[in-house]
């Protein structure tokens, strides 16, 4: 039976990835619907060829006008839109590739009516982690990680017990730096912080690798996915991004989960999950690899690692205030207000200054990223930049 999805947003990296990966698998899937931004000329050419019936957008504005050029069409915008694009009745898979807690709503709102819901987005469960899992534990849905560590994760945990697993090995490919012992973080530019060795992403993303914050939102996201607790979570830098994670378990046996460095691959999967279908995209070779290494990681360089426990440890909503202080950092820092290594020191400042409280609600989960917004910029603004 063909699946119907409804991809939210679709204008990025993941998202573009996504729809190749529907545009070679339509006899398995269909496009439902899709939500992007505010590129929309990328959008029009996305409607043209995948026909979707559900559209949402960012701005009212934009909705009108694509009411007037599709009239047989379902158009919704903003965040309200994305409640009701993946409402509809027709839905069985979300895919969630909205970087940020934009669709964290609509990501519940999957959960609770028993889709799929495929997720690319780190950000959801590092934020709302404890409540996700509530909200799954009450709801025949399941969530599919698309991010390749996770994936490997997944794929490589199947559906054995965890009192087996010893430990599991995120790998990073370390970003731009890491091999640079010597480097001055303050002297890094943001074309420089977005130059990624083996990865095509976004520009947060891709910011959050050189930083290295993107594999501790990963640390915080596995203890959630996997039900783990964090003496069982570690990191690995591996340059090649070959070997996408690793679970040991307590036999001693390491199993591990390789393949070409292309998000198509995880996307493809979460998909199909638990069965396989074929591609047609390029093989692993190994025997025309280059070496495969992986290094330790550098905390007092790379301190987002060691702060990632401490979210851990706290619990509560720290996730959030974590998330928000990064996200909110990383802003200045594109906007070249600030230098790379004050987002170490920003977002380290306002975990330190927190008073963590439960957050058992969306509301909680909104309010705490409301409140870290405003506190990580006046930091910045009051401290950081006078």
């Amino acid at each position: 039976m063909v699946k119907n999805i409804v991809l939210l947003g679709s204008t990025g990296s993941i998202g573009r990835n996504t729809l190749a990966v529907l545009r070679e698998n339509r006899k398995f899937f269909r496009l439902l619907g899709l939500a992007a931004g505010a590129n929309s000329q990328l959008l029009g050419q996305q409607v043209a060829e995948f026909d979707p019936s559900l559209i949402s957008v960012k701005s009212k504005k934009h909705a009108l006008e694509l009411r007037e050029q599709y009239p047989g069409k379902k158009i919704f915008f903003g965040e309200d839109g994305l409640l009701d694009i993946v409402s509809q009745p027709q839905v069985d898979y979300v895919v969630a590739a909205i970087t940020g807690t934009t669709a964290l709503a609509a990501t519940l709102q999957s959960i609770r009516l028993n889709l799929r819901l495929c997720l690319a987005n780190k950000e959801t469960l590092v934020a709302a982690g404890e409540l996700i899992n509530r909200e799954l534990s009450a709801s025949r849905s399941e969530i599919i990680p698309i991010d390749s560590e996770q994936s490997a994760i997944f794929q490589c945990l199947a559906s054995r017990p965890r009192q087996h697993v010893r430990r599991v090995i995120l790998t990073a490919s370390g970003g731009p730096f890491f091999r640079d012992r010597q480097r001055d973080f303050a002297a890094i530019g943001v074309e420089e912080a977005l130059a990624h060795p083996t990865w095509s992403m976004g520009k947060k993303t891709s910011i959050d690798s050189a930083t290295m914050m993107n594999k501790a939102l990963e640390i915080i996201e596995a203890h959630h996915l996997f039900k783990l607790p964090p003496d069982k979570i570690e990191v690995l830098i591996h340059p090649q991004s070959v070997v996408h994670s690793m679970v040991e378990f307590v036999d001693s046996s390491v199993l591990a989960q390789l393949g070409v460095p292309d998000m198509k691959l995880p996307i493809l999967y979460s998909l199909s999950h638990p069965d396989r279908v074929d591609s047609h995209w390029p093989e692993l070779d190994l025997a025309r690899m280059p070496p495969l290494e992986f290094f330790k990681v550098d905390q007092r360089r790379f301190p987002s690692i060691a702060m990632a426990y401490e979210v851990l440890k706290q619990g509560r909503n720290a996730g959030a205030v974590f998330n928000t202080a990064n996200e909110t950092a990383v802003e200045y820092f594109l906007a070249g207000k600030i230098t790379f290594a004050e987002i170490f020191a920003i977002v380290g400042h306002v975990l330190e200054g927190w008073d963590f409280l439960p957050a058992q609600t969306l509301a909680d989960v909104q309010e705490t990223i409301s409140l870290a917004r405003i506190k990580t910029m006046e930091h910045i603004e009051n401290e950081v930049l006078k």
